[in-house]
């Protein structure tokens, strides 16, 4: 992963987080000019990611620092799996430690999250995408994961597209057609728009007023197949709301292209991960 001023930006404030008055435990312990290396080991099975942003933290520790990248984003993992070696300044290592597998076990946590979901659809034509359900500031190497997990990628901000909510029909005036036409009126013509709807009334009033994409949110899988039948060629289908790993398959064999879940990212737990001293 290539690491932009952005993502920089965001590891000097993890570690300036952690690091705020130095590192007392180390300082009291190791001397500065001590030598020592260290493995990353994976201790569950999952999806390694965020691998060159762990090893980019011990960099900012120390320039001397060298780095050996044994897995690389996007492989499996095992219990004992060793991902990387640090070599170099020994107290470096041990300060940066906690803040190089923050990130590497979030990021790890939600690729892996993601390809459970991957997995559970496979053989139908639907796609698992995320949200913008990111922890702030996080949101660019949790969408980058998904993709290390096999999903796909939903708006990355607001700008990215129209997707008109129930809250947005209610501050219009509640009308579904009144609100697509004020959105393709006054909206940029390359902006597709993608409307929430809860019932098959609400799906055929959104296509007789050519939204391009209708979200059928917390629809029951006969009720949602019922809508994509409906959609076929005039629109492109998305599921959203409560999906979780036990019903994807059933939402996903009902046709629907799109799949949606929040979880993957605001609920993906932590891939354990650790690093281990081998050598002073």
């Amino acid at each position: 992963m290539q690491i932009t001023k952005d993502i920089e930006t965001l590891i000097d404030l993890a570690i300036s987080e952690d690091y705020i008055s130095g590192d007392p435990t180390t300082k009291s312990l190791i001397s500065p000019s001590d030598s020592g290396s260290a493995i990353i080991v994976s201790d569950q099975e999952g999806v390694l990611a965020g691998i060159d942003v762990a090893l980019f933290v011990f960099s900012k520790f120390s320039s001397i620092t060298s780095t050996k990248v044994l897995l690389s984003d996007g492989d499996n993992l095992k219990k004992g799996s060793h991902i990387a070696r640090i070599e170099g300044s020994l107290s470096s290592i041990l300060s940066a430690e906690r803040t190089a597998l923050n990130f590497l076990q979030l990021c790890s946590g939600v690729a892996t999250e993601t390809s459970k979901y991957v997995e559970a659809i496979h053989g139908t034509k639907s796609k698992i995408v995320d949200t913008r359900k990111t922890i702030p500031g996080f949101r660019r190497l949790q969408k980058y994961s998904v993709q290390i997990g096999g999903g796909y990628n939903h708006r990355h901000n607001l700008s990215d597209g129209i997707l008109i909510k129930d809250n947005h029909i209610a501050a219009f005036g509640g009308s579904i057609t009144n609100t697509i036409k004020a959105a393709k009126k006054n909206a940029a013509h390359t902006l597709k728009i993608e409307i929430e709807v809860e019932t098959l009334e609400n799906v055929q009033e959104a296509l007789d007023a050519k939204a391009d994409i209708i979200m059928l949110d917390n629809m029951s899988t006969n009720m949602m197949a019922e809508a994509v039948k409906l959609c076929k060629g005039q629109a492109v289908t998305e599921a959203s709301g409560g999906v979780t790993l036990s019903t994807v398959k059933e939402i996903a064999e009902t046709g629907v292209d799109i799949i949606s879940i929040g979880a993957i990212t605001h609920s993906a737990p932590n891939l354990d991960i650790s690093l281990d001293i081998t050598s002073l």
